[in-house]
């Protein structure tokens, strides 16, 4: 019989292996305590969707339907519906992807925008697809293009968002890895569009546009402020003030003016 002895020295010892994943768990702590915001939404959404999993289908119809964002929703209290829409998920699938989805794209955000640029960049995709999404529906109902049933139509959850803030993160590369990142991501959600011809595959694309616009637009007003601000420091700096006159050289210069011009030998 033969026994399996491990190494006492090297990477497959287990005082190695111990302190390889103590180590591994630290960084992973350390890279998620560098986005709260984006893990207290993670877990207000599991609460909501643990919630809405508990109760009847009546209440949780009757909680998608007060928080949808559909056109009814929008013409009557459009404030409420647009921030209680953010923070509820689809109750029939499962939350591993949503929170996969948020701990890879919104918790990297986060960690590199900082808390409220983040919250910024994602209001900015959630509001701006919603009211474009409810534009077109409107548009499309009153011209007969689509039934009116569609403006009761349930319409929750953070994708509006997410896709903002994935637009936003093409700005994390340079190069070809930007354009590569834009492209894919823009061709993936435009063959949606193309593929499934749905309001909600319009929004997901919009709020990217927008989220790519949005920090386009940051980034360009931070440079132009910084300019300015270059701009006055070199202005109020010592070398760019007008000099004071030197009131002893005056003074001197004075006095030698009037020497020169009184005659010889007077006295004042």
């Amino acid at each position: 019989m033969t026994t399996l002895t491990l190494p006492a020295t090297g990477p497959f010892a287990p005082t190695a292996i111990v302190a390889s994943t103590k180590s591994a768990a630290r960084r992973c702590v350390d890279y998620f305590r560098g986005a709260p915001v984006s893990l207290i939404y993670i877990f207000t959404l599991l609460v909501t969707w643990w919630t809405l999993r508990g109760a009847t289908d009546r209440v949780t119809h009757g909680l998608i339907a007060s928080a949808s964002t559909n056109l009814h929703n929008m013409q009557t209290d459009p404030l409420q519906v647009l921030v209680a829409s953010a923070f509820w998920a689809d109750p029939a699938g499962t939350p591993l992807m949503m929170v996969i989805e948020l701990l890879a794209v919104m918790v990297a955000a986060e960690r590199w925008l900082g808390w409220w640029k983040t919250i910024a960049v994602f209001a900015v995709g959630h509001i701006g697809a919603t009211l474009i999404t409810v534009v077109g529906i409107a548009y499309a109902v009153d011209h007969g293009m689509m039934s009116a049933r569609i403006t009761h139509t349930a319409d929750v959850g953070y994708s509006y968002g997410l896709m903002a803030l994935a637009g936003a993160l093409a700005f994390r590369f340079t190069g070809a890895w930007r354009i590569a990142w834009l492209v894919g991501l823009g061709g993936y959600l435009g063959f949606e569009v193309v593929e499934d011809h749905t309001f909600t595959d319009v929004g997901h694309l919009s709020a990217m546009l927008l989220g790519v616009a949005a920090f386009g637009i940051g980034v360009g007003v931070r440079r132009v402020w910084g300019r300015r601000k270059a701009g006055v420091a070199n202005y109020d700096s010592p070398v760019n003030q007008p000099k004071t006159p030197d009131l002893r050289s005056t003074m001197r210069v004075s006095s030698a003016e009037r020497i020169s011009a009184t005659p010889c030998g007077s006295s004042f």
